[in-house]
């Protein structure tokens, strides 16, 4: 029986990766999502997973689905925390309402998902989370002080997580992007992507396959001794 694999914000340009990349090592994929019904529909049946919908935020709305995944395909051996949202504004501009929605989708979001697969983990005895910060939260970004905020708040989270859990045969680690091409980049001109560019040692944009490989890694049996880490896919623009 294939193992299982839930990964959050599936529809997404990185998650949408990640999800392909599971499948593609023989994981059962569900495609988590909160608004992209349509997309994880298709991306579900195009890797022969299953779609389901949820906001991380909301913890009564995420134990139902890891029970409704439980009953179905087994509980989750693998748990990508990749739901996110962010917004660029000055700290003292943004609204409270943008503030509190980074911070507890972000944030808050991947302790809930955390808290409702790990008691199956610890069970068994066995399996991995993989959460998805941000160079930002290694480093701070202005005028995306509250997403940087939440992103350190995951890497802490990891460090904290992958010590308790250890004892349990459970391994927790971060993947920390730096600039990937999706399509929430679109909205840099030609002149402004050429500028970023240039501060990439590497000269080149991340793709999230980059990110997708960092993920399979760190799931897979070559991981085995690595927990706790932050493992920075940035082209060396953060070191």
């Amino acid at each position: 029986m294939n193992k299982t694999a839930l990964v959050t914000g599936g529809a997404g340009g990185i998650g949408s990766a990640v999800c392909r990349r599971l499948a593609a090592d023989g994981y059962f994929v569900w495609v988590g999502y909160a608004h992209s019904a349509g997309k994880a529909e298709a991306l579900a049946a195009e890797i022969s997973g299953k779609a389901v919908g949820f906001d991380v935020a909301n913890v009564e709305a995420v134990r139902s689905a890891v029970e409704a995944i439980t009953k179905e395909s087994g509980a989750p051996d693998v748990l990508v925390n990749n739901a996110g949202v962010s917004e660029i504004d000055l700290f003292t501009s943004i609204s409270q309402s943008a503030a509190d929605r980074i911070m507890s989708v972000d944030l808050v979001g991947t302790l809930n998902c955390s808290r409702a697969v790990l008691p199956a983990m610890i069970s068994r005895k066995s399996g991995n989370i993989v959460n998805i910060s941000s160079m930002w939260g290694q480093v701070g970004a202005s005028c995306e002080v509250d997403y940087s905020a939440a992103k350190a708040g995951i890497i802490g989270f990891t460090k904290a997580l992958a010590k308790e859990v250890a004892p349990s045969g459970i391994r927790v680690n971060c993947v920390s992007p730096g600039f990937i091409m999706t399509e929430m980049n679109s909205r840099f001109t030609a002149e402004e992507l050429e500028a970023i560019r240039d501060e990439i040692p590497l000269g080149i944009f991340g793709e999230p396959k980059h990110v997708a490989d960092a993920v399979a890694f760190l799931v897979s049996g070559q991981a085995e001794f690595i927990t706790g880490q932050v493992l920075a896919v940035n082209g060396g623009m953060v070191i």
